[in-house]
């Protein structure tokens, strides 16, 4: 968006109009020459910036990735250790498990071994009376 530049009409009366627009015309050139200048200074520090940002972002993005490696690494063998211990511990409730069963079919067998021979007693006790 080139400014025009313009001068008073006081400087065209003093100069005239000839020198007054060369005058003017050579501001503009010195304007658009600056801008100029300014633009491709500006797009090369641009240029410059983008390239050390996207540097930057690709090492952010390693420095990521290796982070979230790292935490996986160390996730997968906390799962593991926690397998290991919940295998360790079905198997001891499964020891402990049979050793119950064990011990009740044990006191079961007392109880009916010892039920049947009161009963039996009982029974026995019961026939000899009515027999006498």
């Amino acid at each position: 968006m080139p400014v025009t530049a313009k001068l008073s009409r006081r400087f065209y009366e003093t100069f005239g109009d000839e020198i007054a627009n060369e005058l003017v015309e050579w501001f503009n050139r010195v304007d658009d020459a600056y801008r100029s200048e300014f633009r491709e200074l500006f797009e090369v520090h641009f240029s410059r910036f983008d390239a050390k940002l996207e540097q930057r972002v690709a090492q952010l993005d390693a420095k990521l990735e290796r982070r979230v490696a790292e935490l996986d690494a160390k996730l997968e063998r906390r799962v593991a250790e926690l397998d290991a211990k919940l295998e360790q511990r079905v198997a001891e409730l499964r020891t402990d498990l049979g050793n119950m069963r064990a011990g009740l079919v044990k006191w079961m067998f007392l109880f009916w071994t010892g039920n049947f021979v009161a009963t039996a007693s009982l029974m026995l006790t019961i026939v000899v009376l009515l027999r006498k």
